[in-house]
């Protein structure tokens, strides 16, 4: 994937008074990132951080106290980000010492001044797939068109899945099961 994405910078960091000439030019990809969050649900975790954690290595599984809402009027004023929640007119801010954008997840993480020993990390809700376990399900195979389909049946759930696959997925999945 990062083939498809060379000049696309992955990790885009601003720290309050760093000399990186970059430093404003980062800040101003991150309120425009924040910007763009208006109307759309986010997901709003915080967690403890140590001196030597990184924030890729936090376990960021939801927790009870972690909230997901559609973020109102996000701005981010001097250093300051802003944003309402759903329904409320309460402005709440936060002054970070350090921004973390993270373009290929999609996450900004926010060191708070007032408070160093934690991150907040504002992200999009993650996909959250279903399983479905069939056990010796009985299969169908047929071609339709360009594609195959694939059926699974399940009498005993009364469960059916039908994939459908190009050539190429067909021969990729072959290979994998004749592995």
């Amino acid at each position: 994937m990062l083939d498809l994405y060379p000049m696309m910078q992955l990790k885009t960091v601003w720290q309050l008074g760093s000399n990186n000439p970059e430093n404003q030019h980062h800040l101003a990809t991150i309120r425009q990132w924040w910007a763009n969050l208006n109307s759309k649900k986010v997901t709003w975790q915080q967690r403890i951080i140590t001196e030597n954690s990184e924030v890729d290595q936090l376990d960021w599984e939801p927790k009870r106290f972690d909230e997901a809402f559609a973020i109102a009027n996000p701005d981010i004023r001097g250093i300051t980000l802003y944003w309402r929640k759903p329904d409320s007119s309460v402005e709440r801010n936060t002054t970070p010492h350090k921004l973390i954008l993270d373009s290929l997840n999609q996450y900004l993480y926010i060191f708070p001044k007032s408070q160093k020993e934690l991150v907040i990390r504002v992200g999009f809700p993650s996909i959250v797939y279903e399983t479905i376990s069939l056990t010796n399900p009985q299969y169908l195979y047929n071609s339709s068109g360009e594609n195959y389909i694939l059926t699974l049946q399940d009498a005993s759930q009364q469960l059916e899945v039908k994939v459908s696959m190009s050539p190429e997925n067909l021969k990729q999945l072959l290979r994998q099961l004749t592995r």
